[in-house]
């Protein structure tokens, strides 16, 4: 089976959103901004995008509106609109933990590209793997926080990568994660 990893960015305080649901502050400090991180290699080892609809109406709207950015990805957006999907871009009012438990057996490699609410029901259905979590140099007090479980989940870190002023931590949740 493949794994499922959650890849994000959150502020020093833990937020992955301002206040007003924005992400400009998502920068370093700019001491190395030609750094990739660990981006490039990541995106080749996941063939399937799960994210919330507020993050992909930021992506379409804001951040990317010419191009989708997860091009050759099958992409799929929770929601309860009723949107018209394409080949890459499936719309589901689906439950997410029981998509990305049926799609755990034809996938590659699933990125859990966000958002909060769609993380931490994955988190607490027991369904991701690893976390990369990248903490960003800000301190927004306030926003929308990554992680709201009400539960502890043990980890194991596995790497850290630092670049920008930015550091980049990759976790293995410990299989009993009631223990920390």
């Amino acid at each position: 089976m493949c794994k499922v990893i959650l890849y994000i960015a959150m502020s020093l305080d833990g937020y992955i959103a301002d206040r007003d649901g924005g992400v400009a502050w998502l920068a370093g400090d700019g001491s190395d901004c030609g750094h990739p991180g660990s981006y490039p290699d990541f995106i080749q080892t996941v063939d399937t995008v799960v994210l919330g609809y507020r993050t992909y109406h930021q992506i379409i709207s804001e951040l990317s509106p010419e191009n989708w950015v997860y091009r050759g990805l099958k992409s799929y957006v929770f929601t309860h609109r009723k949107l018209l999907s394409t080949e890459e871009i499936l719309f589901t009012g689906r439950s997410p933990a029981d998509l990305v438990a049926e799609l755990k057996n034809s996938s590659s490699g699933i990125w859990v590209c966000g958002g909060s609410d769609i993380a931490n029901q994955l988190l607490e259905a027991g369904l991701i793997d690893e976390l990369f979590i990248s903490v960003i140099p800000t301190i927004l007090g306030g926003g929308i926080r990554l992680f709201t479980a009400e539960r502890s989940m043990g980890l194991m870190l596995l790497s850290v990568l630092h670049y920008n002023g930015i550091v980049e931590m990759r976790y293995l949740l410990k299989e009993t994660p009631d223990t920390v």
